[in-house]
């Protein structure tokens, strides 16, 4: 297969095969591009070709627009390269920002536990370490398949942001070829599963920064927000911070006995479960709705926003309308599987 050269406007210089997306062959050489669904369907990922051409395979037109594409756009986890190309990322370059590079790795199943209605904890130990900030996630290939699936990584690397040991939250979906049929049916203790990561610009941000926090994790948007969680109340123990967990069921609530122990340890957490389709002694309700009304003004803090697009948006109107920063506010939205042909391996 023939190799080409993408170099970017920033100067880096990418060796990309012509069967290799340009989004792959950059994370793989440590130069960072925005990047979130991988799936061709939010758009982050979107460069300009400045010179060369790409071929951009099966590129949804309702994220990559015909006119779009002859005025030189591209996604970047779609296209190759045709030939040596030069590209600019639309949504900011990435090289700025300190990153860990994409790596294969075989994970082994160790643990697995059901933790709310219909959501299992995974935990795979991989045969090297990986590498990731707080809030990115990882692509497992599901075994006996060739479909894959993106689950945020839930537990805190160890040092120099290493670790052996991944936890992942699945939820289950009817059907659901990762969920239904694999980790809710076939999946057993000591298997193994093709991993690639890390992946996403959902990440803990906020280190550096000043001011209080609002975390809003819908259902298994959990997972990534309590790896930031931990993460920043390790770096600011002392740091004003609300966690809005939004479910539809009591029964779907997860992780409480580990988030009232960081309640305890840190009296500024404030952590609001809260049901939007039941009666409880609780909070019952929307946590965007609940924001606007116990939140005066927000200007000065960072905001964490993780689960179904419905609730992410809601959630950055809320920030917003309280005179939050946009570039304060964070977000992953957890969409459905893009439909796709898989064939089953025997």
């Amino acid at each position: 297969m023939n190799q080409y050269t993408v170099t970017t406007t920033t100067g880096d210089h990418i060796q990309c095969a012509g069967d290799q997306s340009l989004l792959d062959a950059a994370l793989r050489q440590g130069v960072w591009l925005p990047n979130s669904c991988n799936q061709g369907t939010c758009g982050t990922c979107t460069v300009r070709v400045v010179e060369g051409t790409v071929d951009h395979h099966d590129s949804p037109h309702v994220t990559l627009s015909p006119t779009d594409r002859t005025q030189g756009l591209a996604l970047a986890c779609q296209a190759t390269p045709s030939g040596d190309i030069v590209i600019e990322p639309e949504n900011g370059a990435g090289g700025t920002v300190a990153t860990h590079p994409l790596r294969d790795f075989i994970g082994t199943v160790i643990a697995v536990e059901d933790i709310a209605a219909d959501t299992r904890k995974v935990v795979l130990h991989l045969d090297d370490r990986i590498g990731f900030t707080p809030g990115q996630y990882v692509e497992l290939t599901i075994p006996g398949t060739t479909g894959q699936r993106h689950y945020s990584i839930a537990n805190v690397p160890g040092p120099e942001g290493m670790t052996r040991e991944i936890e992942l939250h699945i939820k289950r979906h009817p059907g659901g070829l990762a969920s239904d049929r694999w980790a809710f049916g076939a999946l057993s203790v000591g298997e193994q599963v093709e991993v690639s990561g890390p992946l996403g610009d959902f990440r803990c941000s906020d280190l550096e920064s000043e001011g209080g926090v609002i975390m809003v994790a819908g259902g298994t948007g959990l997972a990534p927000i309590l790896s930031i969680l931990q993460t920043l109340l390790a770096a600011h123990p002392d740091r004003e911070v609300h966690l809005y967990q939004s479910v539809r069921t009591e029964e779907e609530l997860y992780a409480r006995d580990l988030l009232a122990e960081l309640a305890a340890r840190h009296p500024n957490l404030v952590v609001k479960p809260c049901l939007t389709r039941q009666l409880w002694d609780g909070r019952t309700g929307y946590a965007s709705e609940m924001i606007v009304e116990e939140f005066g003004t927000l200007r000065g803090w960072s905001g964490y926003l993780c689960g179904p697009p419905a609730l992410v948006e809601a959630g950055r109107r809320a920030f917003k309308r309280r005179r939050m920063s946009p570039r304060r506010i964070h977000w992953e939205k957890y969409t459905p599987a893009v439909t796709q042909d898989v064939m089953l391996l025997t």
